[in-house]
């Protein structure tokens, strides 16, 4: 290996996996070693993780129980804060949330998991397998999953010590201490959500999501209750424009779903290429090419989806109402008004819409 202490990642050319170093798989022949800095890295440039070392999660923050696997969460993490979030509407389909426990509905393969994810002391997050319990990767990929969820990995101190300093943002540090943002990992659901959501209030995007769920997503019933899945790409390309218009969708959201989810099945439109060389400018022009996908949409996108840490739907109402109410304005900021409110937040933007976001609450 190269004489960096900052490459911590191989990748395996012949085969497209990636591992850490000290991995127990066979050492691969030196020219076919590709070396890499992070995780992220590695996977836009399109490696997978592999399935022995685990290279995708940070050492030491899970442990696995066998029916069970655990989280270590970093010392700022507020999970009652995040439940709060998730529990806003009670036609939320896609997951539920009940005395301090998240389920959560997800398929690894051909491996559907139902989850229960709930807080074991003040830095442990237990995760229970409800279904028959999984193999060992694909309990190391559900919890993969909640940890990028509640973007566990990011250290929130830098972001509070300039939100105590910023006029728009000084009086939510205290109130929401330890909220994350709550991501939508997958871009399909992230993409619809955005998409069902253009101007319409958020009452009536979520009554649409439950109707969209429920009519097209995968079911499992567990103890009386039934649990959904998004609606799978594959299902959705096959539907028709009338189909959902009977579910109260406009012909227009129609279209624009339905053409996403054929994009994506056919493979033309993909997360990971979209993300590859950690390009996340590039990756919302990509987004803004399709029909439906605007400004406010990308960027939307980019903040639940990409994690995209500078992204700032100006368009947005609800964070210009937000910043109305934090400053005391009269009327709304304009698009150049938060603009040059958010430059201060460099790095933080997502951060600061997501916190804005939720005082309205």
């Amino acid at each position: 290996m190269p004489g960096n202490a900052e490459i911590n990642f191989v990748g395996v050319k012949t085969t497209g996996i990636y591992c850490r170093p000290d991995c127990p798989a066979r050492t691969p022949l030196p020219q076919n070693r590709v070396y890499f800095k992070t995780a992220r890295q590695a996977e836009r440039a399109g490696y997978r993780a592999c399935r022995r070392c685990f290279p995708d999660f940070p050492p030491g923050k899970w442990g696995d129980q066998g029916s069970s696997v655990f989280l270590r969460t970093p010392p700022v993490f507020d999970f009652t804060a995040c439940l709060k979030y998730l529990a806003r509407s009670p036609q939320e389909p896609c997951h539920r949330v009940a005395q301090e426990t998240l389920y959560k509905l997800l398929r690894f393969g051909q491996e559907p998991v139902l989850l229960q994810i709930r807080p074991e002391d003040s830095n442990c997050l237990g995760i229970a397998f409800l279904t028959p319990r999984p193999k060992k990767s694909i309990r190391a990929l559900a919890a993969k999953y909640v940890w990028d969820w509640f973007d566990l990995e990011t250290d929130l101190q830098p972001f509070y010590r300039m939100a105590r300093k910023d006029a728009v943002l000084k009086n939510l540090v205290d109130p929401y201490y330890g909220l994350r943002l709550v991501t939508i990992p997958d871009l399909f659901e992230a993409t619809c959500w955005a998409i069902i959501g253009q101007q319409i209030n958020l009452k009536f995007a979520y009554a649409l999501k439950k109707r969209f769920v429920e009519s097209f997503g995968e079911k499992f019933n567990f103890n009386a209750r039934a649990f959904y899945l998004f609606p799978a790409p594959d299902v959705i390309a096959r539907q028709s424009v009338a189909t959902l218009r009977r579910l109260q969708f406009t012909a227009q959201k129609s279209e624009y779903i339905i053409e996403l989810a054929q994009k994506i099945q056919s493979g033309t439109f993909d997360k990971k290429a979209l993300l590859k060389n950690n390009n996340l400018k590039s990756a919302q022009r990509e987004l803004m090419r399709l029909r439906g996908v605007g400004k406010w949409t990308a960027a939307y996108v980019g903040l639940r989806c990409f994690k995209d840490p500078a992204a700032l739907p100006v368009d947005d109402i609800g964070l210009q109402n937000a910043i109305k109410q934090q400053l005391g304005m009269t009327t709304k900021p304009t698009g150049k008004e938060i603009e040059g409110l958010a430059a201060p937040w460099k790095n933080w933007k997502a951060y600061a819409t997501f916190y804005l976001w939720n005082s309205l609450a």
